[in-house]
C-alpha cells in the first residue's frame, strides 16, 4: 500500500516539461506518456518521445519488459541533472498501446479547463 506522503504525479505533457516549466524542478512528481525511442539494458535508461520533445526515463525500480516504438506512461520524480537535463525517476510504469495520443492531450486540456473553472468559481464565492 502506498504511504499517505507519495504525492501523485502531475499530468504533464512532455512538449510543456521545459526548464522554464512550473514542473521542472527537483523532486517534482510528474506522469509523463510517450512513445519508447531508446532503451539501454545495462543502465536501465528508457529515453520515450511525444511531439518532438523527449525525456529520460531511470526504469531500475520497474519491472516491466520494454518493447522500442510501444507507448508507456510512467509516475515518478524529476532529478535534474547539472547539465539541466531532467531524468525521471519512475516508480510506475505501465504500456498504453492503444492509447490515442491526440485524444489524450484534448482530454488533458479539457481537464485542466474544467479545473480553472472549478476554482474560479469555488473563489467567487469566498
Amino acid at each position: 500500500m502506498a504511504s499517505a506522503d507519495t504525492p501523485s504525479g502531475a499530468l504533464v505533457l512532455l512538449q510543456e516539461l521545459t526548464s522554464s516549466s512550473s514542473h521542472f524542478k527537483q523532486g517534482a512528481s510528474l506522469r509523463v506518456t510517450g512513445k519508447l525511442q531508446e532503451y539501454n539494458v545495462e543502465t536501465a535508461i528508457a529515453v520515450i518521445a511525444d511531439g518532438g520533445a523527449t525525456l529520460a526515463i531511470d526504469t531500475q525500480h520497474l519491472r516491466l519488459n520494454l518493447r522500442v516504438g510501444s507507448l508507456y506512461q510512467f509516475i515518478g520524480e524529476l532529478s535534474i541533472q547539472p547539465n539541466n537535463d531532467g531524468i525521471l525517476k519512475a516508480r510506475v510504469g505501465r504500456n498504453v498501446d492503444g492509447m490515442d495520443l491526440n485524444l489524450y492531450q484534448q482530454s488533458l486540456k479539457l481537464l485542466r479547463q474544467f479545473q480553472s473553472d472549478q476554482i474560479s468559481h469555488f473563489e467567487q464565492f469566498q
